[in-house]
């Protein structure tokens, strides 16, 4: 299987290519905020103990969210591989996800990051909050914290990847189908 991450900050383009490369690759869009949403709201036993955490403002423990993972991979079927959207965000989680995949559909192949500058994001994301609903993306405080974020603990996850000589990273400047395409130019060269 083509087991892979697409990987970058909030607004760098992962959801918008995700599906995408799915499409084009015929791949499982694994989105782990979509897992959530999706257990939750048709109150699996995987949903309630999510929702127990959640609802107290805490982050979902990795073990429930690798099991939710695991069940979704298990599933699978007639797809040339996975797309993980947003996930790992830690070295534990990739960690986690490694293992996992070992015993289940084989590993990685490649971590693909969308290199968008901060100033790009900051705009991208407070153009999708006037449409988004979201209040946090109409505030460039928190949207910079957010960025901030996620260069402290999730870049790590990158770092791993690239020991294995599995990441690599791409530009997530232009219009969404010039990456798309720089983004299939990468992955058919491996």
């Amino acid at each position: 299987m083509k087991n892979m991450i697409l990987f970058g900050p909030p607004g760098s383009g992962k959801g918008t290519q995700a599906v995408k490369l799915a499409e084009h690759y015929n791949l499982l869009h694994l989105s782990t905020g979509d897992m959530f949403r999706y257990e939750i709201k048709n109150n699996t036993p995987l949903g309630q103990r999510a929702k127990s955490y959640m609802d107290k403002g805490e982050l979902v423990p990795d073990e429930i969210t690798i099991e939710m993972l695991k069940e979704r991979v298990e599933r699978a079927k007639d797809v040339n591989g996975i797309i993980f959207d947003g996930f790992p965000r830690t070295v534990a989680q990739a960690e986690a996800l490694d293992q996992m995949l070992e015993e289940i559909s084989g590993p990685i192949k490649a971590l693909l990051l969308l290199d968008v500058p901060d100033e790009e994001i900051v705009k991208r994301i407070l153009l999708r909050g006037e449409t988004s609903g979201r209040k946090d993306d109409l505030d460039e405080e928190i949207i910079r914290n957010r960025i901030e974020v996620f260069n402290r603990e999730t870049t790590p996850v990158y770092d791993y990847y690239d020991q294995k000589n599995i990441a690599f990273k791409v530009d997530g400047v232009g219009s969404v189908d010039e990456i798309f395409r720089r983004i299939c130019r990468t992955l058919d060269q491996l």
